[in-house]
């Protein structure tokens, strides 16, 4: 994703992910154009927001009560027309505890629908990842959202922003 076009963002709690990350793009020739940051994602406030936000199975990590914050965060770090591009576990309804959580569509349209995030597609993708299969996970889906005014609902073409929900 890094290139001259496009500076990427990692972003991680955990000491030993950003260093794996280093080490995994350490011979790219676009690391100029990428930084990791160990950072706390609910209280970090970077200088500029984002055009594109990819969460690789985060929501499902966090505590339930936590996903309404994610949201409001999600909400503050994107521009007005950034993306929001996640990968989601959907476990199915016999599985309890966590993480990873149980989260399902729905769970993502309860938190993103107050915030002014509308689902725009939803697609059934048949590459789920046969591993994830045998341990209960769904095909992966897509469902895009978009948000519109916060007052009335109605989506307006000048302020877009569009969730893309990826799930395994």
């Amino acid at each position: 994703m890094a290139c001259a076009e496009r500076y990427v963002v990692g972003l991680d709690i955990s000491d030993n992910a950003i260093q794996k990350a280093i080490e995994l793009s350490s011979s790219s020739p676009n690391m100029r154009h990428c930084t990791f940051l160990r950072e706390d994602f609910f209280s970090w406030r970077p200088k500029e927001l984002f055009d594109l936000i990819f969460d690789y199975t985060f929501f499902c990590a966090i505590e339930p009560v936590m996903r309404q914050v994610w949201g409001q965060q999600i909400q503050r770090l994107l521009k007005p027309n950034g993306e929001l591009i996640t990968l989601m576990f959907p476990i199915d309804d016999d599985h309890s505890g966590g993480p990873p959580y149980k989260v399902s569509v729905s769970d993502y349209e309860d938190v993103l629908h107050p915030l002014g995030f509308k689902a725009v597609l939803i697609k059934d993708n048949e590459l789920a990842i046969p591993p994830r299969k045998v341990l209960n996970v769904q095909n992966m889906i897509e469902v895009n959202f978009v948000t519109g005014t916060r007052d009335d609902w109605k989506v307006e073409e000048e302020f877009i922003s569009t969730f893309t929900l990826t799930c395994f």
